[in-house]
Parts: C-alpha cells; sequence; structure tokens
C-alpha cells in the first residue's frame, strides 16, 4: 500500500512544478486537486453505487470533461461551476466555498483535468491509499515556508502519540475547534477503528457525527474537509452535517459540550484582525473576546484558547492541548488561567515537547492534558505530571524527524488504562529519569503559579563536545530569533493600534 500511495503522491506533485511557473503556489494547486477530485468521485459513485450525485447537473465532473479544448470555454465554465458551487449548502457549500480557479492557461487547465485526474479511477482506490495521499501533499504544503502553511499542520507522529493517550472510543464525539487540516479528527478516527470492532450504527456515528471541527480560514477549511472525506469520513450529500465549519471558535460561548477536546490551537500571541482604514491602508487591529465563561479577558490568543477549550469539555471530559511555554509562566492573565485551570480541572500531564517539530518556527511548545470537572471548593489537581522530551533531546524537519516511536516512553508513563498506578522514572538514584510528579501545594506555591518547570542536566552547557550538529544548533537559533521578533511585531502591533481598538487587559 506504501508503494501505491508514493506512486500517486509523486503523480499528483509532479504537475504542481508545471503550475509553478504560472505562479501558482503550492496550496492553490492543492486547491484546484480537491475541487477536481471532488466532482470525479462524485462522478464515480454515482456511476458504481447509483444514488443521487450531489453536484448539480450541468456542473458535474462530465460536463467540465467534454468543455472543448480550444479557446477559453473550458476556463469559463470551470469558473462558473466553482461559483456555482460554492453557493450550495453542506460539504459542496463547504469544499466550494469562495473557490476561484488559478489556472488561467486552459490547456494546462485541460491537461490537469485529463491526464491528471481524469485517468485514474479514484473509488477503485482504498480510502488510505487517496486519504494518505492526500495527506503528503498536504505535509509538502506546511513545508513551503512563504505560503505559511505550516501553522496548520502539526506533526502527525506527535499527533499520533496524544491520541493514544486520550484513547477516543465509539459513540463519543471528538472536537477540535482550530483543526487546521484534520490531524487530530483522523488519528482520532483511525485509533477508533484499530482498536474496536464496531457495529453498524457505530460505523454510521463515526462516519457522520463523531468527528467536529472549526478552522477560521476557508482555504485550510476546505482543505480538512477533503482530507476527511478522502479518508471516508462526512456526508456524500447535503441532508447530513458536515464535519467542519469555518468561523472564530473564540467568538461565542459554546452551546454544544464534548467528551473528547484535541488541538493545536495556532501560533502567534496576540488575536488580531486586518481591517482597511479610511486612508484605504491595511491596519491590524488587536482583539480579546469578553466572554462571561472565561476566567479573565485577554488578547493572548493562546490563554483564550485554554479558556474556550475548557468551556467546551461536557463534565469529566478530557482534553490535550499544544501550548506554547509563555502559557506555562507568563504572569497576569497567564497565572489567572492557571491557578482557575488546576481548582476547576484535573492537570494531570505536562508533555514538554522538543524543538525542532514544527514547519511554523519560533515557538517552543508543550502538551497540557486535563480533565473538566464539577464544581469543587477543593481543587481538583491533586498532582501534576511532568515529561521532559525537550533536555538533551534534538530533532529537525529533514535530517532526524521525530517518529511516533519517540514517544513510546512517554505513552507508557501516562499509562492512558491505570493513570492513577503511575510510576516516575525519575528519583535520586535516576536523576535522568525524564518522568516526575509534583505535588500541587508545591506547584500553586510556586511565582506566579508557574508551571515552566524543568530539572535535567542540559549536557550541551557543560560540555561542548555535547553540542548538537550545526544544522541543529543553527535550526534553533532560527526559531529562537523568530519568536522575538514575533514579540517585537506583537509590541509593534499595540503601539500603533487605532483609535477605538479593543486592547482588553492581560
Amino acid at each position: 500500500m506504501a508503494d501505491n500511495t508514493n506512486h500517486l503522491t509523486n503523480k499528483l506533485w509532479s504537475y504542481c512544478h508545471v503550475l509553478r511557473d504560472d505562479g501558482l503556489s503550492y496550496q492553490d494547486y492543492l486547491e484546484q486537486l480537491t475541487f477536481l477530485l471532488f466532482l470525479k468521485m462524485a462522478d464515480e459513485r454515482v456511476a458504481l453505487i447509483g444514488g443521487k450525485n450531489p453536484v448539480p447537473e450541468g456542473y458535474r465532473w462530465t460536463d467540465l470533461s467534454a468543455q472543448d479544448t480550444v479557446g477559453t470555454k473550458l476556463e469559463e465554465h470551470y469558473r462558473n461551476t466553482l461559483r456555482f458551487l460554492g453557493q450550495q449548502r453542506g460539504m459542496l457549500g463547504l469544499i466550494f466555498s469562495k473557490a476561484q480557479n488559478k489556472i488561467q492557461d486552459p490547456a494546462k487547465l485541460r491537461q490537469l483535468i485529463v491526464e491528471l485526474i481524469g485517468k485514474e479511477q479514484w473509488l477503485s482506490l482504498s480510502s488510505d491509499v487517496k486519504g494518505d495521499a492526500y495527506e503528503a501533499l498536504l505535509e509538502r504544503n506546511a513545508q513551503d515556508v512563504k505560503s505559511g502553511a505550516g501553522q496548520y499542520f502539526t506533526p502527525r507522529p506527535l499527533i499520533d502519540g496524544i491520541i493514544d493517550c486520550i484513547q477516543p472510543r465509539p459513540n463519543e464525539v471528538v472536537c477540535d475547534p482550530a483543526c487546521g487540516t484534520g490531524g487530530f479528527l483522523l488519528s482520532a478516527y483511525n485509533y477508533i477503528t484499530r482498536h474496536y470492532e464496531l457495529d453498524r450504527d457505530e460505523k454510521k456515528h463515526l462516519k457522520y457525527d463523531a468527528l467536529r471541527g472549526v478552522e477560521l480560514v476557508d482555504g485550510v477549511s476546505r482543505l480538512c474537509a477533503m482530507n476527511l472525506y478522502l479518508h471516508g469520513v462526512g456526508p456524500d450529500d447535503d441532508e447530513h452535517e458536515p464535519p467542519i465549519r469555518t468561523d472564530d471558535s473564540l467568538r461565542n460561548e459554546p452551546s454544544t459540550h464534548y467528551p473528547v477536546v484535541v488541538t493545536n490551537p495556532p501560533f502567534g500571541k496576540k488575536s488580531s484582525i486586518t481591517v482597511v482604514n479610511k486612508a484605504g491602508k491595511t491596519d491590524k487591529r488587536t482583539i480579546s473576546y469578553s466572554r462571561p465563561d472565561f476566567w479573565t479577558t485577554t488578547t493572548n490568543k493562546q490563554l483564550n484558547f485554554v479558556q474556550h477549550i475548557k468551556s467546551l469539555l461536557a463534565i469529566n471530559g478530557r482534553a490535550a492541548v499544544v501550548v506554547p511555554d509563555n502559557v506555562l509562566f507568563e504572569g497576569g492573565a497567564g497565572e489567572t488561567v492557571r491557578r482557575k485551570l488546576m481548582h476547576e480541572c484535573d492537570l494531570h500531564t505536562i508533555l514538554r515537547l522538543p524543538t525542532g517539530l514544527f514547519y511554523a518556527q519560533g515557538v517552543k511548545a508543550n502538551v497540557i492534558f486535563f480533565d473538566r470537572k464539577p464544581a469543587s471548593e477543593k481543587p481538583w489537581t491533586k498532582t501534576v505530571w511532568f515529561y521532559d522530551l525537550r533536555t538533551n533531546k534534538h530533532f529537525t524537519l529533514k535530517q532526524n524527524r521525530m517518529t511516533r516511536a519517540d514517544l513510546d516512553e512517554f505513552v507508557a508513563c501516562y499509562n492512558p488504562d491505570a493513570r492513577h498506578d503511575r510510576q516516575p522514572t525519575w528519583c535520586e538514584e535516576n536523576p535522568e529519569g525524564r518522568w516526575r510528579a509534583y505535588a500541587y501545594d508545591g506547584v500553586i506555591a510556586r511565582d506566579k503559579a508557574s508551571l515552566d518547570i524543568f530539572w535535567l542536566r542540559d549536557e550541551s552547557l557543560e560540555d561542548s563536545a555535547n553540542l548538537p550538529d550545526p544544522d541543529v544548533i543553527a535550526a534553533e537559533i532560527i526559531e529562537d530569533l523568530q519568536a522575538a521578533l514575533e514579540e517585537l511585531q506583537a509590541i509593534s502591533d499595540d503601539l500603533t493600534l487605532t483609535p477605538g481598538a479593543s486592547t482588553g487587559g492581560d
């Protein structure tokens, strides 16, 4: 199956280089592939199993592929098709929302339709092959630094390790309020199908109702929806609700609560919107969210997501959230959020991540695991367990990529089947142990209730012979510089706020 996936991936990616000469970005190409794949598969499904074609007559694959190759007739029909389908309901409206044709050369558009998409019978391929090939394209797109797509792509080995700890179950609903290209949702789907024998109702629930995601950016929403669709998730019609919606997760207090929330909110400390002023120039305004369910009002996007996820959880629901270091130690609103989180939830585990994992550089990150609990006068957090996967660990995006095996010890220590029976690997006799527990009373008494805790000896600071390779050092320097630049940019944005902008308060 891997050979089939690699062959299909390389075939799909090869044509991207042709279109790059016309100025298309990787993401532009992926979007055009998404539109055409959906149309082709809709026609194939009707031919194979019958039923109603979700695409209205006149705008189907057969209508598009039958267009004359001479002149601009094909390009015009394609453009009209995208505009019309973007006005429809359900999956059609989600995938084609605000769709535009970026391929202006009719000859190259025709080649893409006839030679690349048209010659393949997509439904004859397993969902694993189709889905894995599309996932591979999404990862290649994430590697394009200029596009900024890396912020929407979380490394899949990390996601799989997190899901192995959370252990979603049949008939549960898994929510990702910042779903990007859908990695967490797909990993949850795969976990359930691997670990359970599902009956008919459970399979139906998994396909239509078990996965729910929210994404702020239209283009990313469509990539996520198509990624799920190619893996067999989501409706073929407009009778069922699509698994993804395009919205600002932070805007409103949630009306639905979920037993499982897993997410990696977008990097960047400040929440902001781009506006056009009276002079016609663009400007950024920092925004805050005043919600009655939030513990504090702040412009810090990461702290707002932590508060939002707590609200999203059902009582006894469990969450895993990727957060940058500042969430662990920042004062003001950060301290308020940490104290409230440990009181109202059981914040039981923190995984300190190594550098070199993310395509969007400049962030040192962690994963916090917590369960929401009923109201109580006493704090629910009793012990916070830390696993340090950062100290003396060096990963890069190319030469030394992190694999799922690198998380094996953490998942074993996490002990998802019996969390009450955890055993530390650190002790005075084994000071290099990466798994250690801290009592709530000790943590809450720290300055600003800081959770920025580490204990391992950093070998690179003691012996130059243990320094990592130059490319690793360079990558870490770049990450630190990028983080510093983002902080300076955030300060600059705050200093140049236009009058009347909501500044909130940290």
